[in-house]
């Protein structure tokens, strides 16, 4: 079990690729981009998605599927007077390859479709049955064994098989990502925070080709790179679009407004204040 703090708002704990998350206020919403293919159950408050062309609204007792690498924001909030508490099942590429060798039933014909996005589920009494099996483990002096929870994760993979047989060659898709173009994803997506790994993984690439195809379009850094990147978009948006400082630099990606006035004096001489005024 691995427990995660986050502030002293936030705390969630980690059995075994399960995760049982507390919300004790109102957040203010946080970036979302997992790996792993995942379900989210809304055990109490609720939750809103939004992928940028489309809110979610996740409301007490449902549940949604999150697909692999897909981008979305989450806000986890109070409602009914109540705090937000969460249930999180991951879904790995290893589990998911053992569980293909298992359920051979469950191997939906070659032509059938993928799911695409965040699918908000039925209320099905196999996905009812699941987490009210799992609400226990909200109490953190009640801890299951790792054996246990990986029966939890395949009880949730049935479920959703159960559901729609699109979900199978969703799950089921073993293949390596596509290399796509390594600029164009970083000034899609300058505004969040990547570690190099996880730059390399968007990109289709291993740790080693990406440093290796990225010295080939800039002389930078990917880091450098994508401050400058900030920095470019910040000057513009201060310079013309009359924006103010402080809802500059959280939107271009920087986490203190110390850090950006910082790095942005650094590149221009001035403050970004003086070029606001």
């Amino acid at each position: 079990m691995k427990q995660e703090q986050a502030g002293p708002l936030k705390v969630i704990f980690n059995y075994n690729n399960v995760f049982f998350s507390f919300f004790y206020d109102d957040t203010s919403g946080c970036i979302h981009r997992s790996r792993e293919f995942a379900l989210n159950y809304v055990y109490s408050g609720e939750m809103l998605l939004d992928n940028g062309r489309e809110q979610i609204h996740v409301g007490k007792g449902e549940c949604v599927f999150i697909p692999r690498d897909h981008h979305i924001t989450m806000y986890k909030r109070t409602a009914g007077g109540e705090r937000y508490c969460g249930i999180f099942l991951s879904f790995t590429r290893p589990f998911l390859k053992e569980m293909y060798r298992q359920f051979e039933s469950y191997k939906a014909p070659a032509n059938t479709p993928k799911l695409e996005g965040v699918v908000k589920l039925p209320k099905t009494v196999e996905l009812a049955s699941l987490f009210a099996s799992m609400t226990p483990y909200f109490d953190p002096d009640v801890k299951p064994q790792d054996d246990f929870m990986q029966l939890k994760l395949q009880e949730g993979l049935l479920a959703l098989l159960h559901i729609d047989l699109r979900f199978a060659p969703t799950l089921f898709d073993f293949s390596q990502p596509w290399k796509i173009d390594i600029l164009d994803f970083m000034n899609q997506n300058y505004m969040y925070e990547f570690t190099l790994e996880e730059l390399a993984h968007y990109t289709g690439r291993s740790l080693a080709t990406f440093k290796r195809d990225f010295k080939k379009v800039s002389d930078l850094t990917p880091e450098k790179w994508l401050i400058r990147k900030r920095l470019e978009v910040a000057y513009a948006l201060i310079k013309k679009g009359g924006k103010k400082v402080a809802d500059v630099y959280a939107e271009v990606g920087f986490k203190n407004q110390s850090h950006f006035s910082t790095a942005f004096k650094k590149a221009y001489g001035v403050s970004p204040k003086a070029i606001s005024a």
